[in-house]
This record gives C-alpha cells, structure tokens and sequence, in this order.
C-alpha cells in the first residue's frame, strides 16, 4: 500500500492594500491619492489594492472593509495616507476597525502607521521642501 500523498501546499494569497485619505467635498481633492494608487498598480501590476475615505467621499471606510469581507478577503493591511496620527487614527479608524474585526472574524485586518511616520515620506517631503530654494524654471524673468 502507498501512503497518501500529501496535498501541495497553496501559499496564502497577498494581503490586499486599503489605501485610505481623510476625504473632502471637493472631488478634485482626490487626484494625489488616485495617483498615488495608479502607480502602486503600475509598481505591481495586479496587486490587490483600493482607495477609500474617511469623510465625504465614496467607498467609505466602512464601505471599503465590508466589501472585502464579502469577497472573501482573508487578510487586509490599512494603510493611512495621513501625514500624522491624530485623533481620526486614534479613535475614528480604530473604531471602525475594531467593528468589522467584530463583525467578520475571518477577516484580518491590520492597521498600519500614518504615512508620515515613515522615513522614506519624511525623505520625500524634505526634498519637495528644499525645490523652494531652486529657481523656479517657470517663474517670469525680471525686465532691465
């Protein structure tokens, strides 16, 4: 008699990528953050990733974690386009994190730290800081 084979192992899919921004009534607002997910997808071309809003715009937080629980989403990471981590972080993201881990034990779901506790944003804010002290290409030359 053989012993039975043991089945391949099915490494576990990626975490998907919640990017979330604070929101605002004014659509345009949203392009950094649009863009900022299509270069992510550019970066890693079928990376399961998506955009959501804290305030004022669509999908919602809530929203954007409900549909990844009725996907079937096994793991998601929260990543807080924020510059800092303030009360919105602390109590708002916190809240409704806590609420869908309730709701969909199934699903985990890790909030990661704001952006701007990141070196590497840190980095980038500090050199579009210092293009203040280049002379700016498109500014009109003074007239002798």
């Amino acid at each position: 008699m053989h012993a039975p084979r043991p089945s391949p192992r099915v490494p576990p899919a990626p975490p998907r990528l919640l990017l979330l921004a604070h929101g605002s009534r004014r659509p345009q607002w949203a392009a950094p953050f649009e863009a900022v997910l299509a270069t992510l997808r550019g970066m890693r071309p079928g990376i399961d990733v998506s955009l959501c809003f804290l305030e004022s715009m669509q999908p919602s937080l809530g929203q954007a974690l409900e549909q990844a629980a009725r996907e079937g989403c096994e793991h998601l990471r929260l990543v807080p386009l924020f510059l800092g981590t303030g009360a919105h972080l602390e109590r708002d993201v916190t809240q409704e994190v806590q609420r869908v881990r309730d709701l969909h034990p199934c699903m985990q779901v890790e909030l990661l730290p704001a952006a701007g506790d990141s070196d590497l944003v840190t980095q980038a804010l500090a050199r579009h800081a210092l293009q203040g002290l280049e002379p700016a290409a498109s500014a009109p030359q003074a007239a002798d």
